[in-house]
């Protein structure tokens, strides 16, 4: 074919039209197949699976994935605050690794610095990547970010941050907290669906996922969590407190342990901890504005109500805030009821004084 006629120019202008469209379908399918996309900027708190790839301790996973402090993974796993750092979890447990994560519009989320790991003699990034963290990152992600030119030239002694997944997007208009789910295998999307009160579709959309057969064992599946409702003011330093089911943190430099359980209508319950500040020399007074003897988490019943002293943040001045929740079982009010009967009744009246005025007349007449 002569490619110089102006036939064999359109044929090759159709053909060009045809590639680029193809390529911007393979780019854009790519990208809506990535999970953990942030649509907004900022942080947040997340979760992710750890599958221990070995045997180990708490005090071992917490300093692999620099976890300030050991309550913050005690609480992520509904675990005592007993619990020492020192004990033992075998192969294959998954525990859930708490962290801050750091949102760029338009990118995937990320750990916000953290992990740091430091390399050893004879590391190398797939190892790093698939075996100490258990596939949560992979070797290239490391790459990236960590900027390496070549991913076969890392040394002993060398810091590498480790991207671990995570996004701060709502969900449905939502606020919630983004846990990435080390898929078991003969997982299905519906089980996984249920188990976190959320939906198959919700799943399928958050994780670029076409179909529920695509779904495979090992990966990290955004989930996002539902937290339990909570009456902490948006003015509080641990504002939005975020606690998802079945699990606990502890506020207010450590004076306050709140926890959320689905089965409690999805409302926060707050407590004094018990145990020492972090920051203060001691936990301030937590009695309910407004009451004689009403601590946070205490509750006091009449005959059809109950009030709950609730826990509505803290500030920098060693205050904890507290408000009164009151739950009300007691019927309706008949005053409004009342008033209506009332109402009608001298409607009634005043049509029947008019009646009787308008047959005088027309006797009169």
């Amino acid at each position: 074919m002569d490619y110089r006629s102006s036939r064999g120019r359109a044929l090759l202008r159709g053909l060009s039209l045809v590639c680029s469209v193809g390529v911007l379908f393979v780019i854009f399918s790519s990208a809506a197949a990535e999970p953990f996309q942030c649509n907004s900027s900022g942080t947040c708190d997340a979760l992710v699976d750890y599958v221990l790839p070995n045997s180990t301790t708490l005090s071992r996973v917490q300093t692999l994935f620099n976890v300030k402090n050991l309550t913050s993974i005690l609480g992520a796993n509904n675990l005592p605050l007993s619990t020492p750092p020192q004990r033992t979890f075998p192969a294959n447990q998954t525990l859930k690794i708490p962290f801050a994560c750091i949102c760029t519009k338009g990118a995937t989320g990320k750990s916000n610095k953290l992990p740091i790991y430091t390399v050893v003699p004879n590391d190398f990034l797939y190892h790093i990547a698939a075996e100490v963290f258990s596939g949560l990152v992979t070797s290239q992600q490391i790459q990236a970010t960590n900027n390496i030119s070549n991913a076969n030239l890392i040394y002993a002694g060398q810091k590498l941050w480790i991207p671990l997944p995570c996004s701060c997007d709502q969900v449905d208009g939502q606020m919630v907290v983004h846990y990435g789910y080390a898929v078991p295998a003969r997982s299905s999307v519906d089980g996984i669906a249920q188990q976190y009160n959320t939906t198959a579709d919700v799943l399928l959309r958050l994780n670029g996922l076409a179909s529920p057969n695509d779904l495979k064992a090992g990966a990290i599946l955004d989930v996002p969590l539902k937290a339990c409702a909570s009456m902490v003011s948006n003015t509080s330093l641990d504002y939005p407190l975020l606690v998802p089911n079945g699990t606990y943190t502890l506020t207010a430099t450590n004076c306050v342990k709140c926890n959320c359980d689905a089965a409690n209508n999805w409302t926060l319950n707050c407590e004094p901890s018990q145990i020492k500040s972090s920051v203060w020399s001691s936990c301030p007074s937590m009695q309910c504005q407004g009451t004689d003897n009403l601590y946070l988490g205490n509750t006091t019943s009449s005959s059809c109500s109950r009030s709950t002293c609730a826990y509505a943040g803290y500030y920098n001045n060693r205050t904890i805030s507290t408000t009164t929740a009151l739950d009300s079982t007691c019927p309706a009010s008949n005053n409004n009821s009342s008033a209506m009967s009332m109402q009608g009744s001298w409607k009634r009246n005043l049509w029947l004084f008019v009646l009787v005025q308008v047959l005088v007349l027309c006797v009169w007449i």
